[in-house]
């Protein structure tokens, strides 16, 4: 009898649903079928059951924080199992064990962070069986069936769990002491409270402080323009005065000058030039490039795009979403034709279909297994939902991954751009741009067609799939030709002011973090960040940008993201030191990505990343003398969500809740911080606002995230489990601004919660 382990309950559910089964608390057990001629059983962790001990059980001493203690550094690293997950580890313990269960199969998410979730479950049972590796992309039952027929030795990705066990340990090392040394140092300067850092989020917390840094000192310079509108026998038209390749002017004088020397002259169409331009469809979706499309398109924050796709992807509609590739295989692209008849199906996207390829077989744009790693694009299964099951974030989601599939189909797009020169009076050019779409191809998919919403999304679509000029100055052109005359009708001089840059959006920050090697001088260092892409990976990138902003080093108004005093006085403490570059991270992926390759001894990195906490002590120590700021310190007690470092590990500070807990947003009565208080999460302007949500709703556990996500977005995101009676059932949790109280909202209706009952 073989034991499979899935990451999750519902993914357990899934490896089980093609097959003859029957429940049983906290497991599924399989019939004897072809598949398993003597049974299974499928069970499944919580996520990380596992984790590494805190400083504090290696040594008491640890548990006080001192900077003589500095630094932390393990002889071996130690697992315990997960306080709150213990009774799953326990069952789990309990089938490994069974004298029955001669060969375990690991069944987690088909990449290292699944491989360490399983292994070290594994491991810490003592447990020494046979063991083979399920490696798939999707849960559809097709692709679920082919994988238990074509399963992996586990020697295949044994270095897989090296180098994520590798990585855990070395961030530990990194974010303990880092962290701890950086607090201490502060409280020196009478600041309380934790300053995290981290291998990933202080380089990133770097990127967004340099830019608020370039804003903060921009200074910005007043330029005139001279604008004219031409009347060409009843045609007309505006034209902009410009020298080479610049339109602006310094004084306001020179303006003045070329306005007055302008002013009703005789005009002449100088010049004709149309350039013809083609763009291709883009790329099919990896997982960084659909959450900036996401935040960019309907301004959904990349950890709630996670969320979402993880759901899609458990409900078998998409593929494995933390894909780092935009390509696919033969395999897949084989699909392409019977999916896309299923998706005609949706009224949103039967107006695309059927597409003009019927194939994209032999196409290197998108099929290319030797681009494909571990997974390959984020595409639609073959089991399409019915039309109406989706709903909300989920269905734009699903459009999103669909339309771009589509997209791949159609014909590319063809643009004339032109550029038309005016002369005045012999002397003075003006310069007029327009375009013409000769074949629409696929825009008409991936854009909408109201003006307003095409001017917000064309450009920047455009730019990720082939270099589309920005159409912001673009205007349709009169009918005139070279030679034609005609008369000034007016001019004006306009003023205006060189803007600083703008701040990332969380997408931005998203595509940033994936192409953060451009910031580096180090050409071999870049191109290893190009390599690895970027800093951190396409599963952790929302999670690094969510602890940011849990941890009240950056915030987030109008999709903006504004670093905070805290995240810039961290980021000036840290000056010259490696932790705030992006050069370790190269380093590291290099090194780890050998691990996983078994080209690199995880030991030599142990070993390499203790002298790198140990110089981080020491560095900071030194330094710590001559620090200065520009920004005011932040004041009274500032405490990172969870209490964890930005390795992800326990930092050991006291405990939190209270006033003195991180906000999770604002009350929706009447509008103070919302907090964590233990037995329940409340508003602080109590007991004048009574408002407050229950930790547990019909049987439910309700999340810090979830709360946010609440006070947010005005609901959670679809929740399972939810118990009334002998009835289960899945809602997400909805706030009532008019009755002020939650409600349950299901697919099709809003039914009233029976606990959690905000009060005025």
């Amino acid at each position: 009898m073989q034991l499979i382990i899935a990451e999750k309950p519902d993914q357990g559910a899934k490896l089980a649903a093609p097959f003859k089964h029957k429940k049983t608390q906290g497991y599924i057990q399989i019939d004897k079928c072809s598949a398993f001629p003597d049974g299974a059983y499928v069970s499944w962790a919580v996520g990380h059951i596992c984790e590494l001990v805190p400083p504090e059980e290696y040594d008491p001493a640890y548990k006080r924080w001192s900077l003589d203690s500095l630094p932390i550094l393990p002889g071996k690293f130690k697992h315990r199992i997960t306080p709150n997950k213990a009774k799953q580890f326990n069952l789990l313990n309990d089938l490994l064990k069974r004298p029955e269960v001669k060969e375990i199969i690991i069944a987690s998410d088909a990449g290292r962070e699944g491989e360490y979730i399983v292994r070290i479950i594994i491991q810490l049972s003592g447990v020494k069986k046979p063991m083979k590796r399920l490696w798939i992309s999707s849960l559809t039952p097709r692709a679920v069936e082919q994988g238990f027929a074509n399963l992996k030795e586990e020697i295949e990705t044994r270095n897989l769990y090296y180098e994520a066990v590798s990585r855990s340990c070395a961030d530990w090392l990194v974010g303990m002491n880092g962290s701890r040394v950086y607090s201490l140092l502060f409280q020196r300067r009478g600041v309380q409270g934790v300053f995290s850092t981290g291998r990933v989020q202080s380089p990133t917390l770097a990127l967004i402080v340099a830019r608020e840094k370039e804003i903060s000192n921009f200074k910005p310079e007043p330029f005139w323009e001279v604008k004219a509108k031409f009347a060409f026998d009843g045609a007309e038209y505006e034209g902009t005065w410009f020298k080479g390749e610049e339109n602006r002017l310094k004084t306001p004088e020179e303006a003045a000058e070329i306005r007055a020397r302008c002013e009703g002259k005789d005009a002449v169409v100088d010049s004709i030039e149309t350039e013809r331009k083609e763009f291709q469809p883009p790329q099919l979706f990896s997982l960084s490039s659909l959450q900036a499309s996401a935040n960019q398109i309907f301004k959904y924050s990349p950890q709630d795009t996670l969320s979402a796709l993880q759901q899609l992807y458990l409900d078998g509609y998409i593929s494995y979403p933390r894909s780092d590739s935009s390509y696919v295989t033969d395999e897949e692209a084989k699909q392409f034709p019977d999916i896309l008849k299923k998706l005609a199906g949706f009224q949103e996207l039967s107006p695309f279909l059927p597409a003009p390829k019927s194939t994209l077989l032999g196409n290197k744009r998108y099929v290319n297994a030797a681009k494909v790693g571990d997974h390959y694009a984020i595409i639609p299964t073959e089991q399409v939902p019915t039309p109406g099951k989706l709903q909300g974030m989920n269905l734009n989601l699903y459009l999103l991954i669909a339309k771009r599939l589509i997209a791949a189909h159609e014909e590319k797009a063809i643009i004339d751009y032109t550029n038309l020169v005016t002369l005045v009076d012999g002397r003075d050019p003006f310069m007029t741009k327009g375009k013409v779409i000769v074949q629409e191809g696929w825009r008409k998919v991936l854009y909408d067609n109201s003006p307003k919403k095409k001017a917000k999304t064309s450009a920047k679509e455009e730019d990720q799939s082939g270099k589309e000029e920005d159409d912001e100055d673009m205007s349709v052109l009169p009918p005139v030709k070279e030679g034609d005359t005609g008369k000034v009708a007016d001019v004006q001089v306009k003023e205006g002011k060189t803007q600083p840059p703008k701040r990332y959006t969380e997408g931005q920050l998203i595509t940033l973090m994936k192409t953060a090697g451009k910031h580096l001088d180090n050409a071999e260092l870049e191109k290893v960040l190009q390599r690895t892409e970027g800093l951190g990976t396409e599963a952790t990138r929302a999670g690094i940008i969510g602890g940011l902003k849990d941890r009240q080093y950056i915030e987030v108004r109008k999709n903006m993201v504004y670093a905070t005093n805290k995240g810039t006085v961290l980021i000036e403490a840290l000056g010259e030191s490696i932790l705030a570059s992006a050069e370790m991270t190269a380093k590291w992926e290099q090194r780890l990505g050998e691990i996983g390759q078994g080209q690199e001894s995880p030991k030599a990195f142990m070993e390499q990343a203790q002298r790198l906490a140990q110089k981080i002590v020491a560095d900071a120590v030194a330094a710590e003398k001559g620090w200065t700021f520009t920004v005011e310190l932040p004041s009274g007690e500032q405490r990172p969500a969870y209490g964890k470092t930005g390795g992800g590990q326990q930092t050991g500070e006291p405990g939190r809740g209270g006033a003195g807990s991180p906000e999770l947003g604002s009350c929706p009565i009447c509008g103070k911080p919302v907090v964590d208080k233990k037995k329940l999460y409340g508003c602080t302007g109590y007991p004048a606002c009574m408002f407050t949500i229950s930790k547990k709703i019909l049987g439910k556990a309700i999340s810090e995230s979830q709360v946010k996500r609440l006070l947010d977005k005005g609901q959670t995101l679809t929740l399972k489990g939810f118990k009334k009676g002998e009835r289960t059932f899945d809602a997400a949790l909805s706030w009532n601004a008019e009755q002020k109280k939650l409600d349950f909202l299901f697919a099709d209706r809003v039914e009233k919660t029976e606990q959690a009952k905000p009060r005025a």
